[in-house]
């Protein structure tokens, strides 16, 4: 292996020490609990290391929130370039937002970390970074719904909007899985996701 090759690998293992230490100590003691130092603690690495990669620890959990939204847009993209319907394709969507939330729950949890609270944690600049990436995977699912609208699947709707509620109201659902045994009645929370999706899906439909 080559010097530069090795560097490379050695660069991305502490920055995955970075942001794995960052993701643990965000849910055992909040984001206001939290300090350069005890990241570098965790990481078992130098506070100059973790200053190395980031200004400050919000650039850290940015950097995880933007990981996320960038795997659940390569999904998204995927779906998209299926030759699928684009009644499926929403359907495929909403499915693999599910799925997302199980399989890469960490990275849901950060998400929903941020987005669930009332309090501004980032400055402009930096929540503009996360909102970008936000507003591109939304940008996916109001294109599914354009096209749709061009081609007769679903009748004339405002698609930026529509997208709007079909993520909020699919993300609302998620968080519902938590009383599944309590408030749900024990209704299977799986089910009943796949019934939203369904019901939104159409909406959409003449």
């Amino acid at each position: 292996m080559g010097t530069k090759k090795r560097r490379a690998q050695e660069k991305q293992i502490r920055l995955n020490q970075i942001l794995d230490a960052a993701r643990k100590l965000l849910f055992s003691d909040g984001i206001g609990n939290i300090s350069i130092s005890k990241i570098a603690r965790q990481a078992e690495l130098g506070v100059g290391t973790i200053y190395f990669y980031f200004k400050n620890k919000e650039e850290i959990f940015v950097a995880l929130q933007e990981e996320g939204l960038a795997l659940f847009y390569d999904i998204i993209t995927k779906i998209n370039q299926t030759p699928l319907a684009c009644d499926e394709k929403l359907k495929q969507i909403g499915t693999a937002f599910y799925q997302f939330s199980q399989e890469y729950k960490d990275y849901y949890d950060i998400i929903n970390y941020f987005l669930s609270s009332s309090k501004e944690f980032f400055e402009p600049q930096l929540k503009n970074k996360i909102d970008m990436s936000g507003s591109k995977i939304l940008s996916l699912i109001e294109n599914v719904i354009v096209r749709g609208i061009e081609d007769k699947t679903f009748h004339k709707e405002d698609a930026k909007k529509y997208a709007i509620l079909f993520f909020g109201a699919l993300h609302g659902m998620i968080q519902l899985k938590k009383l599944e045994r309590t408030a749900l009645g024990g209704a299977n929370h799986k089910r009943l996701y796949e019934y939203s999706i369904n019901k939104l899906v159409q909406g959409l439909i003449p």
